[in-house]
Protein backbone atom coordinates (compact mmCIF):
# COMPACT_ATOMS: atom_id res chain seq x y z
CA UNK A 1 0.00 0.00 0.00
CA UNK A 2 1.45 3.41 -0.94
CA UNK A 3 0.71 6.41 1.60
CA UNK A 4 1.17 9.87 0.19
CA UNK A 5 0.54 13.18 2.23
CA UNK A 6 -2.37 15.71 0.09
CA UNK A 7 -2.59 19.24 0.73
CA UNK A 8 -6.00 20.89 0.62
CA UNK A 9 -5.56 24.88 0.29
CA UNK A 10 -7.57 27.29 -2.02
CA UNK A 11 -6.19 26.50 -5.35
CA UNK A 12 -6.47 22.14 -4.12
CA UNK A 13 -9.74 21.85 -2.74
CA UNK A 14 -11.41 18.89 -1.24
CA UNK A 15 -14.61 18.68 -3.88
CA UNK A 16 -12.83 19.24 -6.66
CA UNK A 17 -10.15 16.35 -6.16
CA UNK A 18 -10.16 13.80 -8.26
CA UNK A 19 -9.89 10.21 -6.37
CA UNK A 20 -11.64 6.67 -6.07
CA UNK A 21 -12.96 7.49 -2.63
CA UNK A 22 -13.07 10.41 -0.19
CA UNK A 23 -13.44 9.88 3.35
CA UNK A 24 -14.66 12.50 5.81
CA UNK A 25 -16.20 12.91 9.04
CA UNK A 26 -19.59 13.60 10.75
CA UNK A 27 -20.77 13.80 14.28
CA UNK A 28 -23.63 12.67 16.14
CA UNK A 29 -25.39 16.14 16.85
CA UNK A 30 -26.33 15.87 12.61
CA UNK A 31 -23.36 17.99 12.37
CA UNK A 32 -21.00 18.11 8.85
CA UNK A 33 -16.80 18.14 9.47
CA UNK A 34 -15.55 21.16 7.01
CA UNK A 35 -14.68 18.74 4.66
CA UNK A 36 -17.86 16.67 4.17
CA UNK A 37 -19.64 20.40 4.43
CA UNK A 38 -17.46 21.31 1.51
CA UNK A 39 -18.41 17.89 -0.09
CA UNK A 40 -22.50 18.50 0.43
CA UNK A 41 -23.42 21.02 -2.49
CA UNK A 42 -27.14 19.42 -2.88
CA UNK A 43 -27.80 18.66 0.47
CA UNK A 44 -27.15 14.71 0.04
CA UNK A 45 -24.78 13.95 3.10
CA UNK A 46 -26.80 16.19 5.33
CA UNK A 47 -29.71 14.28 4.44
CA UNK A 48 -28.21 10.74 4.89
CA UNK A 49 -27.08 12.08 8.37
CA UNK A 50 -30.86 13.41 9.26
CA UNK A 51 -32.39 9.81 8.11
CA UNK A 52 -30.50 7.95 10.30
CA UNK A 53 -28.43 6.44 7.84
CA UNK A 54 -25.34 6.70 9.78
CA UNK A 55 -25.35 8.21 13.15
CA UNK A 56 -22.17 9.91 13.55
CA UNK A 57 -21.29 7.62 16.54
CA UNK A 58 -17.42 6.88 16.87
CA UNK A 59 -16.48 3.83 13.78
CA UNK A 60 -19.93 4.14 12.15
CA UNK A 61 -19.80 4.56 8.65
CA UNK A 62 -21.49 5.03 5.28
CA UNK A 63 -20.34 4.50 1.33
CA UNK A 64 -22.36 7.14 -0.73
CA UNK A 65 -21.67 7.28 -4.67
CA UNK A 66 -22.24 9.67 -7.63
CA UNK A 67 -22.66 12.31 -5.08
CA UNK A 68 -23.58 15.74 -6.62
CA UNK A 69 -20.89 18.48 -8.39
CA UNK A 70 -18.12 16.75 -6.57
CA UNK A 71 -15.17 15.00 -8.53
CA UNK A 72 -14.44 11.83 -6.17
CA UNK A 73 -16.15 8.25 -7.17
CA UNK A 74 -17.37 7.71 -3.90
CA UNK A 75 -17.97 9.51 -0.70
CA UNK A 76 -17.09 7.60 3.16
CA UNK A 77 -18.68 8.92 6.03
CA UNK A 78 -16.67 8.12 8.92
CA UNK A 79 -18.67 8.76 12.67
CA UNK A 80 -16.42 11.21 14.70
CA UNK A 81 -18.55 11.08 18.05
CA UNK A 82 -19.87 14.29 19.43
CA UNK A 83 -18.47 16.96 18.05
CA UNK A 84 -16.28 19.42 19.91
CA UNK A 85 -13.41 21.88 18.94
CA UNK A 86 -11.53 19.36 17.82
CA UNK A 87 -11.74 15.45 17.56
CA UNK A 88 -10.49 13.18 20.35
CA UNK A 89 -7.75 10.77 19.91
CA UNK A 90 -10.53 7.53 20.65
CA UNK A 91 -12.45 9.07 17.54
CA UNK A 92 -9.84 9.64 15.26
CA UNK A 93 -8.23 6.45 16.27
CA UNK A 94 -11.55 4.03 15.47
CA UNK A 95 -12.76 6.26 12.52
CA UNK A 96 -9.32 5.40 10.62
CA UNK A 97 -9.52 2.09 11.76
CA UNK A 98 -13.25 2.04 10.25
CA UNK A 99 -12.01 3.38 7.20
CA UNK A 100 -9.74 0.73 6.55
CA UNK A 101 -12.02 -1.82 6.19
CA UNK A 102 -14.39 -0.37 4.48
CA UNK A 103 -11.96 0.47 1.75
CA UNK A 104 -10.54 -2.44 1.73
CA UNK A 105 -13.92 -4.27 0.13
CA UNK A 106 -13.80 -1.53 -2.61
CA UNK A 107 -13.14 -1.17 -6.05
CA UNK A 108 -11.75 1.84 -6.13
CA UNK A 109 -7.56 1.96 -6.78
CA UNK A 110 -7.24 5.25 -4.56
CA UNK A 111 -8.52 7.12 -1.26
CA UNK A 112 -8.17 10.69 0.04
CA UNK A 113 -8.64 10.74 3.81
CA UNK A 114 -10.01 14.17 4.74
CA UNK A 115 -10.48 14.45 8.26
CA UNK A 116 -10.69 16.96 11.18
CA UNK A 117 -7.58 17.38 13.43
CA UNK A 118 -7.00 15.63 16.11
CA UNK A 119 -7.04 17.70 19.96
CA UNK A 120 -4.03 17.91 21.36
CA UNK A 121 -2.17 15.80 18.17
CA UNK A 122 0.17 17.22 15.98
CA UNK A 123 0.38 15.61 11.91
CA UNK A 124 2.95 13.34 13.06
CA UNK A 125 0.52 11.55 15.24
CA UNK A 126 -2.25 11.83 13.02
CA UNK A 127 -0.18 10.27 10.16
CA UNK A 128 1.33 7.52 12.24
CA UNK A 129 -2.15 6.81 13.38
CA UNK A 130 -3.18 6.82 9.99
CA UNK A 131 -0.68 4.56 8.26
CA UNK A 132 -0.81 1.74 11.38
CA UNK A 133 -3.92 1.39 11.10
CA UNK A 134 -3.98 1.12 6.98
CA UNK A 135 -1.19 -1.70 7.39
CA UNK A 136 -2.81 -3.66 10.25
CA UNK A 137 -5.95 -3.72 7.96
CA UNK A 138 -4.03 -5.51 5.06
CA UNK A 139 -1.44 -7.49 6.99
CA UNK A 140 -1.76 -11.32 6.88
CA UNK A 141 -0.40 -14.50 8.65
CA UNK A 142 -1.38 -16.89 5.95
CA UNK A 143 2.34 -17.46 4.32
CA UNK A 144 2.39 -20.79 5.33
CA UNK A 145 -1.24 -21.77 4.23
CA UNK A 146 -1.22 -24.19 0.94
CA UNK A 147 -4.33 -22.14 -0.34
CA UNK A 148 -3.89 -18.11 0.89
CA UNK A 149 -7.02 -16.39 2.69
CA UNK A 150 -8.91 -15.19 0.02
CA UNK A 151 -8.18 -10.85 0.10
CA UNK A 152 -10.48 -8.05 -1.69
CA UNK A 153 -8.96 -5.78 -4.32
CA UNK A 154 -9.23 -2.84 -1.79
CA UNK A 155 -7.38 0.63 -2.29
CA UNK A 156 -3.97 0.33 -3.31
CA UNK A 157 -2.76 4.43 -2.37
CA UNK A 158 -4.07 6.12 0.64
CA UNK A 159 -3.47 9.95 0.57
CA UNK A 160 -3.66 11.68 4.13
CA UNK A 161 -5.76 15.18 3.90
CA UNK A 162 -3.48 17.93 5.85
CA UNK A 163 -3.22 21.99 5.81
CA UNK A 164 -0.34 23.59 4.37
CA UNK A 165 0.87 25.09 7.89
CA UNK A 166 1.60 20.88 8.76
CA UNK A 167 2.51 19.36 5.28
CA UNK A 168 6.11 19.98 5.78
CA UNK A 169 5.63 18.07 9.23
CA UNK A 170 3.64 15.56 7.52
CA UNK A 171 5.90 14.41 4.93
CA UNK A 172 8.54 14.40 7.56
CA UNK A 173 6.55 12.15 9.81
CA UNK A 174 5.29 9.63 6.58
CA UNK A 175 8.40 8.55 6.00
CA UNK A 176 9.02 7.04 9.54
CA UNK A 177 5.20 5.88 9.94
CA UNK A 178 6.19 3.58 7.04
CA UNK A 179 9.57 2.54 8.41
CA UNK A 180 7.81 1.79 11.73
CA UNK A 181 5.33 -0.43 9.90
CA UNK A 182 7.80 -2.10 8.38
CA UNK A 183 9.03 -3.01 11.57
CA UNK A 184 5.94 -4.19 13.22
CA UNK A 185 5.43 -6.75 10.10
CA UNK A 186 8.71 -7.89 10.62
CA UNK A 187 8.12 -8.27 14.72
CA UNK A 188 4.74 -10.48 14.13
CA UNK A 189 6.07 -12.23 11.19
CA UNK A 190 8.87 -13.84 13.52
CA UNK A 191 6.41 -13.97 16.20
CA UNK A 192 3.47 -15.44 14.42
CA UNK A 193 6.18 -17.84 12.66
CA UNK A 194 5.94 -21.63 13.88
CA UNK A 195 8.96 -22.96 16.48
CA UNK A 196 10.48 -25.57 13.93
CA UNK A 197 10.77 -22.30 11.46
CA UNK A 198 12.08 -19.86 14.05
CA UNK A 199 14.95 -21.19 15.57
CA UNK A 200 17.77 -19.09 17.33
CA UNK A 201 19.55 -19.86 14.27
CA UNK A 202 16.57 -18.21 12.20
CA UNK A 203 17.27 -15.27 14.41
CA UNK A 204 20.06 -15.00 13.53
CA UNK A 205 19.87 -15.07 9.74
CA UNK A 206 17.39 -12.18 10.37
CA UNK A 207 19.55 -10.19 12.24
CA UNK A 208 22.02 -11.06 9.68
CA UNK A 209 20.14 -9.31 6.72
CA UNK A 210 19.07 -6.36 8.28
CA UNK A 211 22.39 -6.06 9.12
CA UNK A 212 23.61 -6.00 5.43
CA UNK A 213 20.49 -3.68 4.26
CA UNK A 214 20.88 -1.17 6.83
CA UNK A 215 25.08 -0.85 7.36
CA UNK A 216 25.00 -2.64 10.54
CA UNK A 217 27.24 -4.32 12.44
CA UNK A 218 26.82 -7.89 13.59
CA UNK A 219 28.17 -10.33 15.79
CA UNK A 220 26.85 -13.77 16.25
CA UNK A 221 28.26 -16.29 19.43
CA UNK A 222 27.91 -19.51 19.03
CA UNK A 223 28.00 -21.90 22.26
CA UNK A 224 31.62 -21.73 22.55
CA UNK A 225 32.46 -18.52 22.84
CA UNK A 226 29.29 -18.40 25.54
CA UNK A 227 31.26 -21.51 27.39
CA UNK A 228 34.80 -18.59 26.99
CA UNK A 229 32.64 -15.78 28.38
CA UNK A 230 30.99 -17.92 31.46
CA UNK A 231 27.41 -17.32 30.17
CA UNK A 232 26.73 -20.38 31.88
CA UNK A 233 23.06 -18.90 33.55
CA UNK A 234 21.94 -18.49 29.84
CA UNK A 235 23.87 -22.01 29.11
CA UNK A 236 21.68 -23.59 31.56
CA UNK A 237 18.79 -23.05 29.44
CA UNK A 238 19.78 -24.47 26.37
CA UNK A 239 20.95 -27.62 27.92
CA UNK A 240 18.10 -29.60 26.99
CA UNK A 241 17.67 -28.70 23.14
CA UNK A 242 19.38 -30.20 20.35
CA UNK A 243 18.69 -26.51 18.72
CA UNK A 244 22.36 -23.38 19.25
CA UNK A 245 21.58 -21.41 21.25
CA UNK A 246 23.45 -17.87 19.94
CA UNK A 247 24.16 -14.55 20.90
CA UNK A 248 23.14 -11.41 18.42
CA UNK A 249 25.08 -8.56 18.62
CA UNK A 250 23.53 -6.30 16.24
CA UNK A 251 24.65 -2.65 15.88
CA UNK A 252 23.20 0.85 14.26
CA UNK A 253 25.82 3.21 14.93
CA UNK A 254 23.71 6.68 13.14
CA UNK A 255 25.11 9.11 15.62
CA UNK A 256 28.41 10.68 16.83
CA UNK A 257 31.13 8.03 17.36
CA UNK A 258 31.97 9.22 21.02
CA UNK A 259 28.26 8.91 21.78
CA UNK A 260 27.47 6.27 24.20
CA UNK A 261 24.96 3.68 23.13
CA UNK A 262 20.93 3.01 24.39
CA UNK A 263 21.35 -0.20 24.11
CA UNK A 264 18.04 -3.05 23.89
CA UNK A 265 17.84 -6.46 25.06
CA UNK A 266 15.46 -8.66 23.56
CA UNK A 267 14.41 -12.34 25.35
CA UNK A 268 14.56 -14.58 22.57
CA UNK A 269 13.51 -17.91 24.03
CA UNK A 270 12.22 -19.73 20.67
CA UNK A 271 9.58 -22.06 22.19
CA UNK A 272 9.63 -22.63 26.23
CA UNK A 273 8.06 -25.63 27.30
CA UNK A 274 9.17 -24.67 30.91
CA UNK A 275 11.62 -27.41 31.04
CA UNK A 276 11.57 -30.40 33.46
CA UNK A 277 8.93 -27.91 35.35
CA UNK A 278 6.74 -28.61 31.92
CA UNK A 279 4.07 -26.29 31.02
CA UNK A 280 0.54 -27.52 31.03
CA UNK A 281 -0.37 -28.93 27.18
CA UNK A 282 -3.45 -26.54 27.04
CA UNK A 283 -1.99 -23.21 25.03
CA UNK A 284 1.46 -24.19 24.82
CA UNK A 285 1.29 -23.64 21.18
CA UNK A 286 1.62 -19.82 22.21
CA UNK A 287 5.08 -20.08 23.93
CA UNK A 288 6.35 -19.56 19.99
CA UNK A 289 6.02 -15.98 21.25
CA UNK A 290 7.97 -15.96 24.28
CA UNK A 291 11.09 -14.61 21.69
CA UNK A 292 8.32 -11.68 21.81
CA UNK A 293 11.41 -9.04 23.34
CA UNK A 294 13.65 -10.73 20.59
CA UNK A 295 11.27 -10.06 18.07
CA UNK A 296 10.30 -6.57 19.04
CA UNK A 297 14.08 -5.49 19.49
CA UNK A 298 14.73 -6.87 16.15
CA UNK A 299 11.67 -5.05 14.28
CA UNK A 300 12.98 -1.95 16.21
CA UNK A 301 16.32 -2.01 14.56
CA UNK A 302 14.75 -2.76 10.97
CA UNK A 303 12.84 0.62 11.45
CA UNK A 304 15.28 3.01 12.54
CA UNK A 305 17.92 1.65 9.75
CA UNK A 306 15.21 2.53 7.32
CA UNK A 307 14.96 5.81 8.65
CA UNK A 308 18.85 6.18 9.33
CA UNK A 309 18.59 7.82 13.01
CA UNK A 310 20.80 9.92 14.12
CA UNK A 311 21.84 7.58 16.92
CA UNK A 312 23.87 4.88 18.76
CA UNK A 313 21.48 1.80 19.26
CA UNK A 314 23.05 -1.50 19.94
CA UNK A 315 20.77 -4.13 19.64
CA UNK A 316 21.28 -7.60 22.45
CA UNK A 317 19.03 -10.99 21.78
CA UNK A 318 20.19 -14.34 24.01
CA UNK A 319 18.21 -17.07 22.19
CA UNK A 320 17.09 -20.68 22.40
CA UNK A 321 14.75 -22.89 23.37
CA UNK A 322 13.80 -24.35 27.02
CA UNK A 323 13.53 -28.00 26.40
CA UNK A 324 13.35 -31.31 28.48
CA UNK A 325 15.72 -33.51 27.93
CA UNK A 326 18.04 -36.24 29.85
CA UNK A 327 20.24 -33.10 30.07
CA UNK A 328 17.97 -30.52 30.86
CA UNK A 329 19.06 -28.07 33.59
CA UNK A 330 17.13 -29.62 36.74
CA UNK A 331 14.94 -28.22 39.60
CA UNK A 332 18.00 -27.83 42.37
CA UNK A 333 20.58 -27.32 40.25
CA UNK A 334 23.17 -24.10 40.89
CA UNK A 335 24.62 -22.31 38.18
CA UNK A 336 27.25 -19.26 38.12
CA UNK A 337 26.19 -16.44 35.96
CA UNK A 338 28.88 -14.59 33.90
CA UNK A 339 28.67 -12.32 36.73
CA UNK A 340 30.08 -14.50 38.77
CA UNK A 341 26.59 -14.38 40.83
CA UNK A 342 25.48 -17.77 41.81
CA UNK A 343 21.82 -18.85 41.00
CA UNK A 344 19.80 -21.84 42.82
CA UNK A 345 17.35 -22.83 40.00
CA UNK A 346 13.89 -23.69 41.59
CA UNK A 347 11.75 -23.55 38.74
CA UNK A 348 13.43 -24.11 34.98
CA UNK A 349 10.36 -22.30 33.70
CA UNK A 350 11.79 -19.04 34.80
CA UNK A 351 14.38 -19.16 32.28
CA UNK A 352 13.75 -15.60 30.67
CA UNK A 353 15.64 -14.24 33.34
CA UNK A 354 18.58 -16.58 33.26
CA UNK A 355 19.51 -15.65 29.13
CA UNK A 356 19.19 -12.31 30.54
CA UNK A 357 21.33 -11.54 32.74
CA UNK A 358 23.96 -12.48 31.05
CA UNK A 359 23.15 -10.20 28.47
CA UNK A 360 22.47 -7.96 30.97
CA UNK A 361 26.52 -8.52 32.39
CA UNK A 362 28.18 -8.36 28.63
CA UNK A 363 26.22 -5.22 27.61
CA UNK A 364 28.55 -3.42 30.63
CA UNK A 365 31.34 -3.26 27.88
CA UNK A 366 29.42 -0.79 25.71
CA UNK A 367 29.28 2.06 28.53
CA UNK A 368 25.75 2.49 27.85
CA UNK A 369 24.14 5.48 28.16
CA UNK A 370 21.07 3.52 29.04
CA UNK A 371 19.76 -0.33 29.01
CA UNK A 372 16.04 -0.95 28.10
CA UNK A 373 16.06 -5.29 28.16
CA UNK A 374 12.21 -6.26 26.72
CA UNK A 375 10.83 -10.02 27.65
CA UNK A 376 7.35 -11.76 27.87
CA UNK A 377 8.70 -12.40 31.15
CA UNK A 378 6.00 -13.23 33.70
CA UNK A 379 2.21 -14.10 33.51
CA UNK A 380 1.95 -12.49 36.74
CA UNK A 381 2.56 -9.56 34.86
CA UNK A 382 -1.21 -10.06 32.54
CA UNK A 383 -2.81 -10.50 36.07
CA UNK A 384 -1.54 -7.62 37.58
CA UNK A 385 -1.81 -5.32 34.07
CA UNK A 386 -4.53 -7.19 31.63
CA UNK A 387 -3.49 -6.69 27.55
CA UNK A 388 -3.62 -3.20 27.67
CA UNK A 389 0.01 -1.78 29.35
CA UNK A 390 3.16 -3.24 29.55
CA UNK A 391 4.94 -3.62 32.66
CA UNK A 392 7.61 -0.77 32.91
CA UNK A 393 10.42 -1.32 36.15
CA UNK A 394 13.32 0.37 36.98
CA UNK A 395 15.30 1.56 40.71
CA UNK A 396 14.12 4.63 41.84
CA UNK A 397 16.49 8.17 41.32
CA UNK A 398 17.27 10.43 39.38
CA UNK A 399 18.56 8.92 36.22
CA UNK A 400 16.22 6.18 36.59
CA UNK A 401 13.46 8.12 36.99
CA UNK A 402 14.22 10.24 33.78
CA UNK A 403 14.75 7.04 31.60
CA UNK A 404 11.34 5.81 32.84
CA UNK A 405 9.82 8.98 32.00
CA UNK A 406 11.09 8.97 28.59
CA UNK A 407 9.32 5.44 28.00
CA UNK A 408 6.12 6.51 29.21
CA UNK A 409 5.99 9.34 27.14
CA UNK A 410 6.88 7.44 24.56
CA UNK A 411 3.97 5.09 24.76
CA UNK A 412 1.59 7.64 25.33
CA UNK A 413 2.98 9.56 22.42
CA UNK A 414 2.21 5.98 20.23
CA UNK A 415 -0.66 4.48 21.90
CA UNK A 416 1.75 1.72 23.26
CA UNK A 417 1.29 2.25 26.73
CA UNK A 418 3.15 1.24 29.83
CA UNK A 419 2.69 1.51 33.24
CA UNK A 420 5.61 2.10 36.33
CA UNK A 421 5.84 -1.00 38.67
CA UNK A 422 7.47 -1.03 41.76
CA UNK A 423 11.23 -2.07 42.66
CA UNK A 424 11.83 -2.22 45.92
CA UNK A 425 13.96 -4.20 48.50
CA UNK A 426 11.71 -5.51 50.25
CA UNK A 427 10.79 -7.78 47.29
CA UNK A 428 14.44 -9.02 47.45
CA UNK A 429 13.80 -11.02 50.28
CA UNK A 430 11.65 -13.72 48.20
CA UNK A 431 14.59 -13.98 46.09
CA UNK A 432 16.61 -15.54 49.12
CA UNK A 433 18.20 -19.11 48.80
CA UNK A 434 19.84 -21.05 51.33
CA UNK A 435 22.30 -22.68 49.07
CA UNK A 436 23.26 -19.92 46.35
CA UNK A 437 23.49 -15.96 46.17
CA UNK A 438 19.71 -15.77 44.79
CA UNK A 439 16.97 -18.37 43.76
CA UNK A 440 15.49 -17.57 40.42
CA UNK A 441 12.07 -17.22 41.49
CA UNK A 442 10.46 -15.59 44.79
CA UNK A 443 6.96 -17.40 44.64
CA UNK A 444 3.25 -16.73 43.65
CA UNK A 445 3.35 -13.20 45.43
CA UNK A 446 4.38 -9.96 43.45
CA UNK A 447 5.94 -12.71 40.67
CA UNK A 448 6.34 -9.56 38.07
CA UNK A 449 8.31 -7.31 40.66
CA UNK A 450 10.31 -10.23 42.28
CA UNK A 451 10.95 -11.11 38.67
CA UNK A 452 12.22 -7.88 37.88
CA UNK A 453 14.35 -7.26 41.21
CA UNK A 454 16.24 -10.45 39.91
CA UNK A 455 17.28 -8.46 36.70
CA UNK A 456 17.93 -5.49 38.58
CA UNK A 457 20.81 -7.49 40.87
CA UNK A 458 22.99 -7.66 37.02
CA UNK A 459 22.49 -3.89 35.80
CA UNK A 460 24.60 -1.73 38.58
CA UNK A 461 26.59 -0.39 36.44
CA UNK A 462 24.18 1.61 34.07
CA UNK A 463 21.16 3.31 33.85
CA UNK A 464 18.20 0.10 32.97
CA UNK A 465 14.57 0.02 32.84
CA UNK A 466 13.06 -3.55 31.76
CA UNK A 467 9.70 -3.62 30.05
CA UNK A 468 7.50 -6.66 30.97
CA UNK A 469 5.23 -7.79 27.42
CA UNK A 470 3.82 -10.92 28.76
CA UNK A 471 0.58 -9.29 28.24
CA UNK A 472 0.71 -7.08 25.29
CA UNK A 473 2.90 -8.92 23.05
CA UNK A 474 0.11 -11.24 21.46
CA UNK A 475 -3.28 -12.11 21.41
CA UNK A 476 -4.98 -15.38 21.91
CA UNK A 477 -8.24 -16.49 20.67
CA UNK A 478 -9.73 -15.80 17.07
CA UNK A 479 -7.77 -13.01 16.76
CA UNK A 480 -4.31 -14.83 17.71
CA UNK A 481 -1.51 -13.44 16.43
CA UNK A 482 1.07 -11.31 17.59
CA UNK A 483 0.56 -7.63 17.86
CA UNK A 484 4.15 -5.83 17.06
CA UNK A 485 4.31 -4.72 20.17
CA UNK A 486 6.63 -2.57 21.94
CA UNK A 487 8.14 -1.80 18.22
CA UNK A 488 6.30 1.37 18.70
CA UNK A 489 7.13 2.69 21.90
CA UNK A 490 10.68 1.48 21.39
CA UNK A 491 11.08 3.41 18.40
CA UNK A 492 9.37 6.35 19.58
CA UNK A 493 11.89 6.08 22.68
CA UNK A 494 15.07 6.04 20.11
CA UNK A 495 13.78 8.94 18.14
CA UNK A 496 13.17 11.38 20.96
CA UNK A 497 16.62 10.37 21.91
CA UNK A 498 18.02 11.25 18.74
CA UNK A 499 16.05 14.50 18.82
Amino acid sequence: MDFSIKTFDAKSTVNATKTGCVVVGVFENKKLSSSAAALDKKGEIAAALKSGDITGKIGSSLLLRNVADIAAERVLLLGLGEEASAVSEKAYTQAVQAAARALSGLGANDAILALPAVKERDAAWTVRTTVLAFRESIFRADGLKSKKDATATGVKKVAIGVTPAVATAAKNALAQSIALANGMDLTKELGNLPPNVCTPTYLATTAKKIAADYKMGIEILDRKQLQALKMNSFLSVTNGSDEPPKFIVLKHMGGKAKDAPTVLVGKGITFDSGGISLKPGAGMDEMKYDMGGAASVIGTMRAIGEMKLKLNVIAVVPTCENMPSGSATRPGDIVTSMSGQTIEILNTDAEGRLILCDALTYVERFKPAAVVDVATLTGACVTSLGHHNTGLFTRHDDAHDKLAAELLSAGKQTGDTAWRMPIEEAYNEQLKSNFADMANIGGPAGGSITAACFLERFTKKYTWAHLDIAGTAWKSGPAKGSTGRPVPLLTAFLINRAG
